[in-house]
């Protein structure tokens, strides 16, 4: 008997998964959320500041800072400007 049951539905384990990994990407904070919510805001340094700090906007900032001092540091490079620089630059631009 448990065979048979096992054998009818052996695929809701896979379909609980996917479900919970395609639903997961939806739920969590992008940017444009996290701005219109004003859980952030932009700074003159060129990065992202938690207004209204969570672990999922820390988390959010986080990773999109860390992202634009990586794009700020190659711009840097291919001037032959200081880090600080390109992000004062980018952070008036960010700021406008």
């Amino acid at each position: 008997m448990f065979n048979e049951f096992r054998s009818k539905f052996y695929w809701i384990p896979a379909a609980l998964i996917a479900l919970t990994l395609f639903a997961t990407p939806a739920s969590a904070l992008d940017l444009g959320q996290a701005k219109a919510q004003g859980l952030v805001k932009e700074t003159s340094s060129g990065y992202l500041a938690a207004v209204k700090p969570s672990a999922e906007v820390n988390a959010l900032v986080s990773k999109i800072n860390a992202g634009r001092k990586a794009e700020y540091q190659k711009i840097a490079n291919k001037r032959g400007t200081p880090l600080s620089v390109v992000e004062q630059q980018a952070g008036q631009k960010l700021m406008k």
